[in-house]
């Protein structure tokens, strides 16, 4: 069974706009505009969708926002049960500037969430993950959810041998690493602010990795725009590689990191090595690049695009224990 559930507790409309030599105070007429169901879970679901992969998306949805995403979820065909709340989800814009790539996020909080709700929403991934391969915990949190509330879910989901995926920044993310999922997925920023310090040489990178594994995650990826940097745990076997694509012409970076992390699990939950999973992970970030929307892009690109990854091993040693 290789279903993967996808988890998004902040929910989002995200409407993602091109303008040109963007200038602060400065009138400017967008040229092209997308408007999708967003959040990361939702992202990584619908990369795993276009990779023909079994999905099914939840979080918690409000208002008639939360009816945009669930009705746009379900016109992309992916397969989603949604838990409906009392507030009113989220809308998030991105600002593309195509003429130097540089990408400006405007992300509202979302909504406030009672206890209840949140405990509905955990009721939820406890019948949906029974028939689930993985679980994917992605994306901020709500206003006035408890910062543990990804940390729970991995322990109660590992007492179930249930693997966990964890792709979240601050707080939640240091929680969630503690009670030891099978993967977290954070970008350069959030894995340098988990860390403490910033990464420029590939020795960073790996002290990077064995500091994140060190808190509890069993294996870890830390995702750039054009590759990875992983540390993969087997058994009593640490392995660290390094995966990446030659630049492709970039139109809009947002959400290659959620289909990378989907190009990954897919490979994972589908028994393939470890470096065919880094093959096809690198791809589909790279294939969202050459489009704009998040866990966005053509299927008929990757061919192309995983002949050109390379994927190096830079270390691996035996585990005590």
């Amino acid at each position: 069974m290789s279903l993967i559930l996808t988890v998004t507790a902040n929910v989002a409309i995200d409407k993602t706009v091109t303008v040109p030599n963007l200038q602060l105070g400065h009138r400017h007429r967008a040229q092209l505009g997308v408007v999708m169901a967003g959040g990361k879970g939702i992202n990584v679901a619908r990369a795993l969708r276009r990779l023909d992969h079994p999905v099914i998306a939840t979080g918690l949805v409000g208002g008639r926002t939360g009816d945009q995403v669930v009705d746009a979820v379900s016109e992309e065909g992916i397969t989603n049960d949604f838990v409906r709340i009392a507030g009113e989800s989220r809308t998030s814009t991105v600002l593309v500037d195509p003429t130097n790539g540089v990408q400006t996020e405007i992300n509202e909080y979302g909504p406030e969430v009672t206890p209840a709700e949140v405990e509905q929403l955990l009721a939820k991934i406890r019948y949906l993950s029974s028939s689930a391969a993985m679980v994917v915990l992605a994306g901020s949190l709500p206003r006035k959810v408890d910062t543990g509330v990804y940390a729970e879910l991995v322990r109660e989901l590992g007492r179930r041998r249930m693997p966990v995926a964890v792709d979240t920044d601050g707080e939640p993310l240091r929680l969630a690493v503690a009670a030891e999922p099978a993967l977290v997925s954070p970008n350069q920023r959030e894995a340098e602010m988990l860390v403490g310090h910033e990464f420029q040489t590939d020795e960073d990178f790996q002290d990077g990795l064995r500091a994140i594994a060190s808190i509890g995650a069993q294996s870890v990826l830390i995702t750039l725009k054009t590759g990875c940097y992983a540390l993969v745990r087997n058994g009593k076997r640490e392995q660290l590689f390094r995966a990446w694509v030659p630049r492709v012409d970039e139109v809009s970076a947002v959400g290659s990191g959620d289909a990378l992390l989907a190009g990954y699990l897919s490979g994972l939950c589908t028994g393939k090595s470890v470096e065919e999973c880094l093959r096809t992970a690198v791809a589909c970030g790279a294939a969202n690049t050459r489009i704009v929307g998040a866990g966005v892009f053509e299927p008929r690109d990757l061919p192309e695009l995983s002949a050109l990854v390379e994927v190096q091993e830079v270390a691996t040693r035996a585990r005590a224990g």
